[in-house]
């Protein structure tokens, strides 16, 4: 396996669920993490609880002129950024049939998971090509595989970052810039009650739905695409529940 120690990772989405878990994972490996999020209090007590070195980032994704800023808010030491974890994603609105929906919602989800994404992709890619070297890692999801009824925009927003990742990789094979996508299933964290924007909800979908996996289980097949030799690319990783059917 390659050693990711010393290295340094900005995790977006990191105050919580997916970000969250596998910031620890990369600091519990070595790596300087830099968490992103929009929620400074919670990310900075969440930060200081990893056992590496961190640093706190307050940043929305969707909001162009806070990612403009990302990399003048790091000090100089922590400005060249070896593994970018795009993980900030939402969908707020709930499952409704697409006509019954806020498309003010609908816009937002674009902004934050497709928008959002290519913002601090663009703002991270230039130091990567700089140095000849960096790692992205787009967390899609099997929503971007097929279609799920009641989920148009989620589902379009993850087309969205499986075709991206996808031409990324392509477009920067042989230049020692790296482009993996993780498409988990079923997540059991809090997305679920933003979803619904209620926690009762939330839960309850969990519930009905059976089987889930955890925030732990999407974090280590970051790493694992992370530890891979230099030579060798994981595209794709598509993990679910052990759910038959």
């Amino acid at each position: 396996m390659h050693s990711l120690k010393g290295s340094t990772a900005l995790v977006t989405g990191a105050s919580a669920g997916i970000g969250l878990a596998t910031a620890r994972l990369l600091s519990e490996a070595g790596v300087r993490v830099i968490g992103g999020a929009r929620r400074p209090e919670i990310l900075r007590a969440e930060m200081d609880d990893l056992p590496g070195p961190t640093l706190a980032l307050q940043v929305d994704v969707a909001d162009t002129e806070s990612v403009a800023g990302l990399m003048t808010q790091l000090p100089s030491d922590w400005q060249s950024i070896d593994i970018l974890i795009n993980n900030a994603g939402s969908d707020v609105g709930g499952r409704r049939d697409f006509h019954e929906g806020d498309v003010a919602e609908w816009v937002n989800t674009i902004q934050i998971n497709v928008s959002g994404l290519m913002q601090v992709t663009a703002a991270v890619l230039p130091g990567m090509l700089e140095r000849q070297s960096g790692h992205i890692v787009n967390l899609g999801s099997v929503a971007g595989l097929s279609g799920i009824p009641g989920c148009g925009a989620y589902v379009a927003s993850k087309h969205a970052v499986h075709g991206l990742s996808d031409s990324l990789r392509q477009e920067y094979a042989g230049r020692g810039i790296r482009v993996s996508e993780i498409l988990p299933g079923m997540v059991k964290t809090d997305f679920a009650k933003t979803r619904f924007s209620d926690a009762e909800k939330g839960d309850a979908f969990y519930e009905n739905y059976g089987l889930c996996l955890e925030a732990e289980d999407i974090a280590r097949s970051v790493l694992f695409a992370l530890e891979q030799p230099p030579h060798a690319v994981v595209s794709q990783i598509v993990i679910v529940p052990d759910n038959p059917g």
